[in-house]
């Protein structure tokens, strides 16, 4: 097969020096006369130029791509992040690139050191922090890194690093979804919240109790019921629920695929939603199911 061109080739075949040439096909601050910019798309297109992509990123000192970190792509919270993420790249002509942690902060420490390395243009982090010291502060140490190279790094989440921080308002949420909850009658509750180190499992459970002081109820001891922050989690949470005894009005998961995986083991022993047991989540401040006393 042929070589691909290569730029050298485009400038000879336009007539224009090489500096001409990359500005006109790599971009640059000074904008060629419309006559040499015509010659050169026009050799580029007789010899099937493609830039080269790395060579771009060594010249730039950043590629096009920006890397967005969530921690559950199945998790609808974090899926409608990435269609918006894309979508606003797209616009920008930037690439996304997509990593899935699968809830595993180690995971999250090495993507953003993976796209540090890469040169992406910029860094999405989307999900709780952890209560983990020793992760915690790797991700600072790659955070800070990835801006002293010059890379832009926003979290959705917590304010937790030196980057644009888009705020959740897990705490909020959850206290005003606990005061509707008890406005409605409810008065029993059980808690499905996630681990003890999750930061947005941990706000959202402290926003509740909140919410319930405020509306004159409580939470008793042994009525917080930990598990995986996921869909299994929910489910297994609320057979464990089952299992013990406890028969509260309204079921609160602390997002809404804890809540989904609770209403499906909660449906297979048979119990009908919302009138036997009303189930309430707070990804966003709203009922995963109508939540009548």
């Amino acid at each position: 097969m042929d070589s691909p061109a290569t730029l050298a080739e485009v400038a000879r075949v336009a007539g224009v020096s090489l500096a001409t040439a990359s500005r006109v096909l790599n971009g640059g601050p000074r904008r060629p006369r419309e006559d040499l910019r015509t010659r050169v798309l026009d050799a580029a297109g007789r010899l099937q130029y493609t830039p080269n992509a790395a060579a771009q990123a060594v010249a730039r000192g950043r590629t096009t791509v920006v890397g967005l970190v969530v921690q559950d792509l199945g998790d609808p919270y974090f899926s409608a992040i990435a269609t918006g993420v894309v979508q606003a790249a797209d616009e920008q002509g930037l690439v996304t690139t997509i990593f899935d942690t699968r809830r595993d902060p180690a995971r999250e420490v090495r993507y953003v050191a993976s796209l540090r390395q890469q040169r992406a243009r910029a860094v999405i982090l989307a999900g709780s922090r952890t209560e983990d010291a020793r992760t915690a502060a790797l991700l600072a140490e790659e955070v800070e890194a990835f801006r002293a190279a010059g890379g832009r790094v926003t979290l959705v989440s917590q304010q937790r690093y030196a980057a644009d921080t888009v705020l959740v308002e897990n705490r909020a949420g959850a206290r005003a979804l606990a005061e509707a909850l008890v406005g409605l009658g409810h008065r029993e509750f059980v808690v499905l919240a996630g681990p003890a180190e999750l930061r947005t499992s941990t706000d959202r459970l402290t926003g509740f109790r909140e919410g319930l002081a405020r509306s004159g109820a409580a939470l008793p001891a042994g009525r917080v019921l930990r598990e995986d922050f996921t869909r299994d989690g929910g489910y297994r949470a609320a057979k464990a629920l089952l299992a013990s005894g406890l028969r509260p009005s309204c079921l609160f998961a602390v997002n809404d695929v804890m809540a989904v995986g609770a209403m499906a083991a909660l449906r297979d022993a048979g119990l009908r939603l919302p009138q036997d047991l009303a189930v309430a989540s707070t990804t966003s401040p709203r009922c995963a199911t109508s939540c009548p006393p």
